[in-house]
């Protein structure tokens, strides 16, 4: 599940490195930040599965910050809040919050709200060892193995494959692709998508045959 990342943006220290250790606890990568500013710029660099927002915070609030997000990116997005006013939560919904967790809250329940969010997105939370398709991933080590075989991918070929069985099922655009792995700044081709999964399902072989070809739209990882 190394490959789901979740960016929390809490400017309360403390809070902020527990839920940190408790999503390492439940295998994600997670990334804080703290402040809202911070917060877009981890959001734009890093291309987080999912977002847990604070909704007060210093240089821009929760609102502010979601509102720029909602502009390109419709990742998942849990609002954390001290306040119990119904304004608030309408708020932060018209903005574009998937969820509202309002404080004080149980570390565990925000793991339980974030992992049915991930299913409800079609977010697939793969663990950090596992077999799919034939296909073992060991994500804490960056190792792919078919048949007993270790496949030597770049960081890019890892990359993208792990973001399609993440998001297994799911047909991807080239767009996306390029997005989550190379990052929006990124002025290359778009090609690159398209050569980095050839090179891929040349590398896994009779395996390659999981990453299909959706006509007019980009791939999807089918088992």
């Amino acid at each position: 599940m190394k490959g789901i990342r979740i960016l929390v943006a809490e400017d309360e220290d403390k809070l902020r490195e527990i839920i940190l250790k408790y999503l390492k606890k439940e295998g994600y990568e997670g990334i804080g930040a703290a402040n809202g500013e911070e917060a877009l710029d981890l959001w734009a660099e890093k291309q987080p599965d999912c977002v847990i927002l604070d909704v007060m915070m210093p240089i821009m609030d929760g609102f502010e910050v979601l509102a720029e997000i909602r502009e390109t990116d419709n990742v998942p997005v849990i609002m954390l809040t001290a306040r119990r006013e119904e304004d608030d939560k309408i708020q932060g919904f018209e903005v574009g919050a998937d969820d509202y967790v309002t404080k004080p809250f149980s570390p565990r329940e925000l793991m339980v709200r974030i992992k049915a969010l991930l299913k409800r997105s079609g977010i697939a939370t793969v663990e950090s060892k596992t077999d799919i398709c034939g296909i073992n991933c060991n994500s804490e080590e960056h190792l792919i193995t078919i048949n007993n075989e270790m496949i030597k991918l770049t960081q890019k070929e890892y990359e993208v494959l792990i973001f399609l069985i993440n998001h297994q099922k799911m047909a991807l655009s080239r767009e996306q692709i390029l997005d989550r792995i190379w990052g929006f700044d990124y002025e290359g081709d778009l090609r690159v998508v398209d050569t980095t999964i050839k090179r891929l399902r040349k590398k896994m072989e009779a395996k390659g045959e999981c990453i299909q070809t959706v006509r007019g739209i980009g791939y999807k990882f089918q088992e």
